[in-house]
């Protein structure tokens, strides 16, 4: 049902003529609303994957964060080099990533427009980036926006919105043919889990990551919920001792290097719990594997989801034996 869906989308998007967006646009989000009066020119994205969705649809932006997880020497993740490649673009100025949001850097590009639909932006934020141009925040809660919407809303402030919906219709449909691979993925439940701060870092439902993890057929283990604290939060901290209350078919963690992954299932409370006694635990180790899909974009997920499907199988056949 979920691939002839995505067939009848991807067919329905290619016959329909890309209609061309009149101006100006009206993006509500969790601080108002932001009026585009024209097609921006000069774009400005703070947050994750922000500048992917942007480049996926063919705009460069004339700044971007500098990405220090995943992004090497240069700042930018394998995906986007790639893209900046393909579109014979320079690499965009690179701002200074951190908590602390650079407003001067920014400020100096002279942006007609700012995009920070995934981002952590506070009230605060949001109203000093507003000073400076247009600032589009994510529509509910922080660091949670779907990739999909984060690419809807996107082709909306660039004047794209048919050309987003193919994005997401033909993304969607590389994912299910990736996933359709492996059977043994659709109905196993999981919980994604790290060892962080002194106790497990559960990845709650409103992580984009567990999002995008349902999207593919798996279930989130009913455990994850029935544990959590409802704060809000992207995940809450599950003290060692409680571990074995969360119950899943498979676990899912994701570590920067193999040592860092080893280090966390010799730990005995890790090693007691039933998913790793089956073998039935999907480790994605590597610090571009996990930005990959950390959250996932239209743009990493052609890079990235093929490696991470292969291993959640691998857990799922275990947990299933």
């Amino acid at each position: 049902m979920f691939r002839r869906l995505l067939v009848a989308l991807a067919l329905l998007f290619a016959a329909a003529p890309a209609l061309a967006q009149s101006f100006p646009v009206t993006i509500r989000h969790a601080f108002g609303e932001t009026v585009i009066a024209k097609a921006p020119e000069r774009i400005v994205t703070w947050g994750w994957g922000n500048h992917d969705a942007l480049l996926a649809l063919g705009v460069v932006p004339v700044a971007m964060p500098f990405s220090t997880y995943g992004g090497g020497d240069n700042g930018l993740h394998p995906w986007v080099e790639e893209k900046l490649k393909e579109l014979g673009a320079a690499t965009p100025v690179q701002l200074a990533d951190g908590s602390d949001i650079p407003f001067e850097q920014i400020a100096a590009q002279k942006p007609d427009v700012i995009i920070a639909v995934f981002s952590g932006l506070n009230a605060e934020q949001y109203a000093r980036l507003s000073q400076i141009a247009p600032t589009v925040a994510y529509p509910d809660q922080p660091w949670s926006t779907p990739w999909q919407d984060v690419t809807r809303i996107i082709g909306q402030v660039v004047g794209k919105p048919a050309e987003a919906e193919k994005l997401v219709a033909d993304t969607l449909q590389f994912v299910a043919d990736e996933a359709a691979k492996y059977p043994e993925i659709a109905g196993t439940t999981f919980a994604g889990v790290n060892d962080f701060d002194g106790s497990i870092a559960v990845y709650d439902a409103l992580d984009a990551r567990m999002k995008f993890l349902t999207d593919v057929g798996l279930v989130l283990a009913p455990s994850v919920t029935e544990l959590s604290p409802k704060d809000g939060s992207f995940y809450y901290p599950l003290s060692y001792e409680l571990f074995d209350q969360l119950k899943s078919d498979i676990l899912i963690t994701y570590y920067e290097t193999q040592a860092a992954s080893d280090e966390f299932f010799a730990k005995p409370y890790a090693q007691s719990q039933p998913q790793y006694l089956k073998g039935a635990f999907a480790s994605l180790v590597g610090v571009e594997y996990v930005a990959a899909v950390s959250p996932p974009s239209a743009l990493s997920l052609r890079w990235g989801f093929p490696h991470y499907a292969e291993i959640i199988a691998a857990a799922a056949r275990n947990a299933k034996k």
